[in-house]
């Protein structure tokens, strides 16, 4: 098995060392495919970014000779026009079992921010599927996706992995906002703040179905990129009175120093607003809403505690589902392996087998010239017995070979023999 991977994750790389080396769209994806190939012709490749990984999975025959951590790591120097010694450093290099253990697990995202989130899935498709396109894939890539995909799938259905929502704005929105309003589509957002945590709730609005969003920050240029991105518009600071008045939904993320609306303020712009129920997500630490207003009539206000008791609660039950998700992932890795070298090895067998029968028939015919005074018969247990020679001195490597694959270990033996009999 020739099988490496490159990682640039979460973990172990700077975001912006990772956004610089991102493919963030099909058209980039697909130009760097072509230079690889160029680069690499005939090696396997498929490329997975997503927001918190950049990796190159790379494959190829036992015919051929993978690419060493430095070239692809220049490879993507050169296409991204990022000098090498800002992130050759946090490259992580796998290969063979370790690489196909690393791809079943982020599949199956035990090796994800959010432990068993569903959206990788997803993009592994879908980084899948463009490498296919791209003529990038080979015999070994499409194996280990595939089994990798139908590992992930193994998981979803045999563990509790991904049940609960374990981020805090998907608890806000799917666990909390639900269970006060039965759909989104006609309310109105207020975003106050322009942070990531105002972002990644906003996306689990979109999500279902929230359409009027205003933004109000201090600082405009960031709330009209946060609009922009999102399909909303922007409010000036000191229109946030006449918002807090108007809003359904209300998510705070301002980071100040003190609460920045109390509840005296809330009231008065309610009761102007004439707006009805108000669910608030503050999740600004120190807080942004004064607590008390959570007692006035209609008003459902969580703060970041309340959620992250919640989100502590799933992901602890999630955790628990772990060890048996990482036993389906150890019982899958056996099972691609021992199919990688059994292919393997019924290569070379029939290659050996063939070989020396060729040796045989050979010096039978040589000998039969020589002594062409043997009847039929006699020729025919020559014959027998010369293969059965061939075949008792073929037993114990042939048996040692399927051992070995059985076993699901590295094809030493087959890599072996190919070398001693120039197969």
């Amino acid at each position: 098995m020739n099988l490496m991977s490159l990682s640039l994750t979460h973990q172990k790389a700077q975001l912006k060392v990772r956004e610089r080396l991102a493919f963030p769209d099909r058209a980039r994806t697909v130009a760097a495919y072509d230079e690889f190939r160029r680069r690499f012709p005939g090696i396997e490749a498929v490329i997975l970014s997503t927001c918190n990984r950049v990796e190159l999975y790379a494959a190829a025959d036992s015919g051929r000779t993978l690419p060493t951590t430095h070239q692809v790591a220049q490879y993507l120097s050169d296409f991204h026009e990022v000098p090498l010694d800002e992130f050759v450093g946090e490259l992580e290099t796998r290969t063979e079992t370790a690489t196909v253990e690393h791809l079943y697990e982020v599949v199956a995202s035990l090796d994800s921010m959010v432990l068993g989130e569903p959206q990788i899935v997803s993009q592994v498709k879908e980084a899948y599927r463009v490498a296919e396109e791209s003529g990038t894939c080979g015999p070994l890539t499409h194996a280990l996706f595939q089994t990798a995909i139908r590992t992930s799938g193994r998981i979803r259905t045999e563990t509790k992995l991904s049940e609960g929502r374990v981020s805090i704005a998907s608890v806000a929105v799917g666990d909390f906002g639900k269970s006060i309003f039965d759909h989104f589509g006609d309310k109105r957002v207020l975003i106050i703040g322009a942070g990531e945590m105002a972002e990644e709730t906003l996306r689990y609005l979109k999500d279902e179905g929230i359409g009027d969003i205003v933004v109000v920050n201090r600082s405009r240029e960031r709330a009209e990129k946060l609009a922009t991105d999102w399909g909303g518009y922007v409010a000036d600071w000191d229109q946030l009175d006449h918002w807090l008045g108007q809003a359904d939904v209300i998510v705070s993320t301002t980071g100040a120093d003190r609460p920045i609306v109390t509840r005296s303020r809330f009231k008065a712009a309610r009761r102007a607003g004439g707006r009805g129920t108000a669910f608030i997500l503050d999740l600004g630490a120190p807080r942004d809403f004064e607590p008390t207003i959570g007692d006035l009539d209609d008003v459902f206000l969580y703060d970041i505690d309340s959620l992250r008791k919640t989100c502590d609660e799933n992901r602890a039950a999630r955790t628990r589902e772990i060890e048996r998700a990482q036993q389906i992932v150890e019982e899958e890795v056996g099972r691609f392996l021992g199919d990688v070298n059994h292919r393997a090895s019924s290569d070379v067998v029939a290659r050996l087998r063939e070989g020396w029968h060729d040796i045989s028939r050979q010096e039978l015919e040589r000998l039969f010239r020589k002594v062409p005074h043997l009847t039929e018969e006699d020729r025919k247990q020559v014959e027998l017995s010369v293969a059965r020679i061939v075949n008792k001195l073929l037993h114990p490597p042939l048996e040692a070979l399927r051992d070995e694959a059985g076993e699901g270990q590295q094809h030493g033996l087959v890599n072996a023999l190919r070398r001693l009999f120039r197969l």
